[in-house]
């Protein structure tokens, strides 16, 4: 009896269900490589940033800047220059209620009168006015004042108003200043000019 003949085979599928699983296996391997590797450069990103806020930081700790002392002015006995006069302070009288002898030139303190003895000296080459009018009074209160001529009359005649002083010649001059009774004499400012920058004479040292 003849072997009825068979059908064909059938082919096995296994192979490819393995295949597919591997592809998955190895993309989803790819994709989570790339996700790793986009987070590793992200964190160096960032660690390499970090040291440039350290530098702006170290850059607004700068150091302050220590403002200059103001030196103090000259006192008593010391020379300052101002334009063409060089300015001694000699002496210093307070508390003077009248000046001068002569009842018809006799002046009275609306407060107290201040005498200051000042030498004056040309330092240029050249003769220049010296007036009383444009030395300054200070009090420890900052206030200002003018002299008083008429009272300066009583004490230097001869210079109380003013006049040229040749190259080289030294005029020993006292300026009158009327202050209040309470009020304390600090400095002194000296002018070769009315327009001149002037200088400083402490009063008090």
């Amino acid at each position: 009896m003849a072997t009825p003949p068979q059908g064909p085979k059938k082919k096995k599928k296994w192979p490819w269900v393995v295949g597919i699983i591997v592809a998955i296996i190895v993309i989803s391997s790819l994709a989570n490589g790339g996700d790793k590797e986009e987070t590793s450069s992200a964190s160096s990103t960032t660690q390499a940033s970090a040291p440039i806020v350290g530098a702006d930081a170290g850059a607004a700790a700068a150091p302050a800047v220590v403002p200059a002392v103001e030196a103090p002015a000259a006192g008593i006995g010391t020379e300052v220059r101002d334009g063409k006069f060089g300015f001694v302070v000699t002496g210093i009288e307070t508390g003077l209620s009248s000046i001068g002898d002569n009842p018809y030139l006799k002046e009275d303190a609306d407060g107290q009168f201040i005498l200051v003895h000042v030498d004056v000296t040309n330092v240029s080459d050249k003769p220049q006015s010296y007036f009383g009018s444009n030395q300054t009074l200070v009090d420890t209160l900052g206030r200002e004042f003018t002299n008083n001529t008429m009272a300066a009359i009583n004490v230097d005649a001869e210079n109380a108003i003013g006049g040229d002083i040749n190259p080289g010649i030294t005029k020993s001059v006292t300026i009158v200043f009327d202050i209040p009774v309470n009020a304390t004499p600090k400095e002194i400012e000296v002018h070769d000019s009315m327009f001149s920058g002037g200088a400083t004479i402490s009063l008090t040292q």
